[in-house]
């Protein structure tokens, strides 16, 4: 009977899998931007189809040429509406190129909210902090503070609708779209909008916005009558399980929802065990921190959502 293999040969391939793996993540999956198509039977019956952009977590830094280049080819695509769910920059230099990179797209109708790497730098952080149960840790006041201000200004300006803890409507291919959206829940900036939009007649679809979908705010907009919910912050795990999925979410959203397209607070709505949920969209966003540049099975994404009648 021949001999199995020796330890130090398990070891070594366990150890070129490993290398092989962390090649891929670092410099493969994590430029291997995709566009995901995602139908949403949300409107009422009649109603023709609405094209949503969601975009979420680019993260830019300075020089992130292909990623600015990909985004920018996103106007291709002639989306009725942009929503732009934070975490846009990683980097303090960051807005020019960010604003290079939505331009085209801010020609069109769009709205957006905050996150936490709109307002403050990443920073080196223990990987390890995920898996708590609240993995915050470092003090917003140790960051170095980014133009979260001049990029709220060239978005308004553009005509976009700023949700931070506010109500707007926006009107996209003709239809009214009444929007409710919160400053991040990461940092506890969230402060919900209590002044209701009276009853309107013309209003074709109630959607919320937030960056990060912890469920203090999702159950806030189920509450609210929001028909469907985007949200980002989670990059769908970034390191996720082939076959499996993400381990993590980085808030107390479960990780069968870290990206992707679900029901809130139940199942999706179009199951008979879903009635009464509102749809729930979360982006795994399109970039990293430059501290931890690495994704597997979780390729960065943008996603077109076409909303179509129940």
């Amino acid at each position: 009977m021949g001999r199995g293999p020796t330890l130090p040969a398990v070891a070594g391939a366990v150890a070129l899998t490993g290398a092989a793996a962390l090649a891929w993540a670092s410099l493969v999956e994590v430029r291997w931007f995709t566009l995901r198509r995602v139908a949403v039977p949300v409107l009422a019956p009649g109603q023709r189809p609405l094209r949503v952009l969601h975009l979420s977590d680019l993260h830019l830094t300075p020089h992130q040429d292909e990623k600015i280049a990909w985004v920018r080819r996103l106007a291709d695509l002639e989306p009725d509406l942009v929503i732009d769910t934070g975490d846009n920059m990683a980097h303090v230099e960051a807005l020019a190129p960010l604003l290079h990179a939505l331009e085209p797209l801010m020609a069109l109708p769009g709205a957006f909210v905050m996150g936490s790497n709109d307002y403050y730098a990443p920073v080196p952080k223990n990987p390890a902090r995920y898996l708590r149960a609240d993995p915050r840790g470092t003090r917003v006041s140790e960051h170095v503070h980014l133009p979260a201000g001049p990029l709220g200004a060239a978005l308004r300006e553009a005509g976009w609708k700023d949700l931070t803890n506010r109500r707007d409507t926006v009107l996209a291919d003709g239809r009214t779209i009444s929007l409710v959206g919160v400053d991040d829940p990461h940092l506890d900036r969230d402060r919900f909008p209590g002044n209701l939009h009276p009853y309107r007649a013309d209003i074709d679809l109630r959607l919320g916005v937030a960056h990060a979908p912890y469920q203090r705010v999702l159950d806030a907009m189920h509450g609210d009558g929001a028909q469907l919910v985007l949200a980002g912050h989670t990059h769908g795990g970034q390191l996720c399980v082939p076959g499996w999925g993400a381990l993590v979410t980085n808030c107390d959203l479960d990780a069968r929802r870290a990206k992707g397209l679900h029901g809130w607070p139940g199942p999706r709505p179009d199951t008979p065990e879903g009635a009464g949920s509102t749809w729930l969209h979360v982006s795994a966003g399109l970039g990293t921190s430059p501290y931890a540049p690495v994704r597997f099975a979780c390729r960065p994404e943008a996603t077109l959502l076409t909303l179509v009648a129940r």
